[in-house]
């Protein structure tokens, strides 16, 4: 037991350690010029963080599952406790890992997304969707909406990134850049939320299973995805006033 502490807690300060960077570093990308240097570098800074948290949270779902130790007993309804602290989190790593891969994915294949239907790219979807559907199904099971949103909102993404990568036919130029930022605000939500799961549990214990906290990350997220999104649309219509040609 005492090894299998050592081991969770370790896991926790790398997960600390890892998620800071990531959590830090993700508002860089969304302050700075798109493409300039400083975005690049902020940019890579927090996909390599949250890589880092991401595979922590799994270790730390699975340890909260399947470890000998009875963790915080402190909590008395323990179905619900994996539910949140075992396969949601373990379902918010897969999440935030495939965010990121896809992210990068559409930037390094922007002249091909043929390329991101290899089975490489194609099997860490698959796990993003398996892993959600079990979190929204446990949720169900459980009476917990939270599980079931997240677990949505995920499986939503995925089949979103799949159009862009299966749809026969080509799709305006620039469109991967859109792609890109969703999926990298979708990489801060799904982190944003994991971590929580590691701080509410010391900091706030009667609050860790209000709903109303955990959504926070997903409702900022969102948000962030529909102002740029509309603000990209906006700045790309052409204008509407100006001059126009007389007929020849």
């Amino acid at each position: 037991m005492l090894a299998g502490m050592t081991l969770f807690h370790a896991l926790v300060v790398l997960h600390v350690a890892t998620g800071a960077v990531g959590l830090t570093a993700f508002w860089g990308p969304i302050v700075t010029r798109k493409g300039a240097a400083n975005h690049r570098k902020w940019g890579r800074a927090a996909c390599y963080g949250f890589l880092g948290a991401g595979a922590l949270a799994i270790c730390m779902a699975l340890l909260s599952l399947y470890g000998s130790e009875y963790r915080h007993p402190e909590i008395t309804d323990r179905t619900l406790f994996d539910g949140l602290f075992g396969w949601m989190m373990l379902y918010l790593g897969v999440l935030t890992i495939g965010f990121v891969d896809y992210g990068l994915g559409v930037v390094k294949h922007s002249r091909d997304r043929r390329a991101l239907r290899s089975a490489r790219y194609q099997a860490v979807i698959a796990a993003v969707i398996a892993s959600g559907a079990w979190c929204g199904y446990f949720g169900f099971l459980v009476g917990h909406p939270l599980m079931m949103l997240v677990a949505f909102i995920g499986i939503v993404a995925m089949l979103i990134q799949q159009r862009y990568i299966w749809r026969a036919e080509d799709f305006p130029r620039g469109t991967h850049v859109g792609e890109h930022f969703r999926a990298l605000i979708g990489m801060g939500i799904s982190a944003y939320t994991a971590f929580l799961s590691v701080g509410l549990i010391r900091l706030v214990p009667e609050h860790v299973f209000n709903p109303a906290i955990w959504a926070g990350p997903s409702v900022i997220g969102v948000s962030l995805i529909i102002y740029f999104t509309l603000k990209g649309k906006k700045s790309a219509k052409p204008l509407a006033s100006g001059p126009r040609p007389h007929p020849q």
